[in-house]
């Protein structure tokens, strides 16, 4: 069903209309736009649910796992990375479940959960900054990796390297989940087994190397210690914000109904918190092939394990001629970084321009923020981001365990156990309070105390503790704020002023579809809000998130309720 304004197609456009019209209709192309900034409509998202979980791990194709895991193997021995890894993953796990879960369900990104999580219509901005830095970060960490290949394999000086790593993912992100999807169905199975293969390969025949991977030391004595551990876990950490890339495909799930409610659930489950086992395996993986080279090859060759493209090279060396151990080892870091950096510049990008057009009030498109997000990426790559890259890492993992824990827990115990956040999400101007202090004041304090941790401010015994600390206080704070507020501040409407329900009879969003008074483009029903200003003959008129978000004078914005 289609509820038509009846506003004459001659009659002209107030200038608050013609303002918004502009870049209302520039956020609605989607083929290019890929749903910036609202949620993903029911008519576009076709694919079935292994398609979509398909995609979404494409996503994880990354060889900073086997850096990571590498550089924390090399720094506190074996044991002590893998417990490291181990409880990083149970952490990432759990917290990553109640977001994906909403993101499936309600086909939002994580920007859009966290505005109705915790804080706020603008408070959610500090979060998308904070992601928009994790997918830079990454980039430039994945953009180096493959820069280290194209040296070693082609002798592409560095700084070059870098250059041709960031231009040549910008064409595949411009046209967002379509040929997203496309590309990392096609490429993944090859990167499977380029990636398991050396691994099988020293399992198989090198068994003592196995040994060896469990004795190594590393920089220490090699003796489990609490410090140590958590020192491993706060690196690993750093990747807590992977889950809103990971939400950023799932957004796309089908409804789930009662005929695909198994595949439903485990592609949830799979491509949401699932891929932190992934992850850790390669971590683990990463760490078992630089202790390779390190014993076996050359003792002096922990100047380079950590790096993965030697780490493969020096593996496939022992398997094929030189000349085609060269190409496999550069075939699969390409594939890699590509699968990946296209991720990283396409929720960047998302994240930027989300930020952007809410304060602004403006949509300069989505292409300029990943123009945007590959630049700053490319400054880190060129300042040599990778040698110090345990650093880097460990400071962001408080500010992203922070944001993801703060949401985590909203929805998991103020919304499910407190019943003091509303347990639909809400993401609409007008809906929302501007700022929520449940969230923010949640964020500022675990963020703020776990950060000077990790400076040292409160003593080098705690130091090691800070990832630790900045999700304990989050998982406090979040509930204490809401309980202190009442709740208050989470919803500023109760009714958004239309009479056709959001939700379908299996709890979906709804499919109805009602026409925008900005553009005359129809939206989905989830989509739109009542519009303060009624019609010519004083109807209701509907307005769209975009529009509303590109509201300059919001006058177009329902009052409190």
């Amino acid at each position: 069903m289609t509820i038509e304004l009846t506003r004459p197609e001659d009659d002209p456009p107030t200038a608050v209309d013609a303002e918004a019209t502009t870049d209302a209709k520039a956020a609605t192309r989607e083929s290019l736009e890929d749903y910036t900034l609202r949620f993903a409509p029911r008519s576009y998202r076709t694919w079935a649910p292994g398609v979509v979980a398909t995609s979404a791990l494409g996503g994880i194709a990354y060889l900073a796992d086997f850096s990571i895991g590498a550089n924390i193997g090399i720094a506190h021995g074996t044991v002590n990375a893998l417990l490291g890894i181990a409880v990083a993953a149970v952490v990432i796990f759990v917290t990553g479940m109640p977001l994906a879960y909403y993101a499936a369900r309600y086909n939002l990104d994580l920007d859009l959960i966290t505005r109705g999580s915790g804080f706020g219509y603008y408070g959610s901005v500090i979060t998308n900054v904070i992601f928009a830095t994790f997918t830079f970060i990454f980039f430039a960490l994945e953009g180096s990796i493959m820069a280290q290949g194209l040296q070693l394999g082609l002798g592409i000086p560095l700084w070059a390297g870098y250059f041709v790593s960031t231009v040549m993912v910008i064409p595949l992100v411009i046209y967002g989940m379509k040929a997203l999807s496309k590309l990392q169905v096609w490429t993944t199975p090859f990167w499977l087994v380029l990636m398991v293969l050396p691994f099988a390969y020293l399992v198989i025949s090198h068994p003592s190397s196995v040994g060896d991977f469990f004795s190594f030391r590393g920089q220490g004595d090699g003796s489990v210690s609490l410090s140590s551990v958590m020192l491993a876990a706060g690196v690993c950490l750093s990747l807590i914000g992977q889950i809103a890339e990971q939400i950023d495909y799932l957004r796309f799930m089908p409804p789930r109904t009662a005929e695909n409610r198994r595949r439903w659930w485990a592609a949830v489950i799979i491509a949401g918190p699932g891929w932190v086992v992934f992850g850790a395996l390669k971590q683990a993986v990463g760490l078992f092939l630089a202790v390779y080279l390190i014993a076996t090859l050359d003792p002096q060759a922990s100047a380079s394990a950590n790096e993965p493209v030697h780490q493969f090279l020096g593996i496939y060396q022992q398997m094929v001629p030189g000349w085609l151990a060269m190409t496999l080892a550069v075939v699969l870091v390409v594939i890699s970084q590509i699968k990946i950096n296209v991720t990283n510049a396409y929720s960047g990008s998302l994240a930027w321009t989300n930020a952007s057009t809410r304060i602004t009030k403006t949509y300069p498109g989505r292409v300029v923020f990943v123009i945007v997000n590959v630049a700053i990426a490319l400054v880190l790559m060129e300042s040599n981001m990778f040698a110090f890259l345990n650093t880097v890492l460990g400071f962001y993992a408080n500010l992203g365990m922070a944001w993801i824990v703060t949401v985590a827990t909203d929805i998991a115990i103020n919304k499910y156990v407190l019943k003091l956040s509303p347990k639909r999400p809400e993401f609409r101007r007008g809906m929302l309070y501007a700022w929520n202090p449940v969230g923010v004041v949640s964020l500022l304090l675990s963020g703020g105390i776990s950060i000077a941790m990790f400076f040292g401010a409160f003593g080098p015994a705690v130091q090691p503790f800070s990832p630790i600390f900045a999700v304990l206080i989050a998982f406090v704070a979040t509930p204490v704020m809401a309980i202190l507020t009442r709740g208050r501040f989470y919803l500023r409407r109760q009714d958004d002023g239309i009479d056709l329900p959001a939700f379908d009879a299996d709890g979906n969003p709804s499919g109805e579809r009602l026409r925008d008074l900005a553009t005359g483009l129809e939206f989905e029903r989830p989509d739109m809000i009542a519009s303060a200003v009624p019609g010519p003959d004083g109807e209701k008129q509907y307005i769209s998130s975009l529009s509303l978000a590109t509201d300059r004078t919001g006058e177009h914005v329902l009052p409190v309720q």
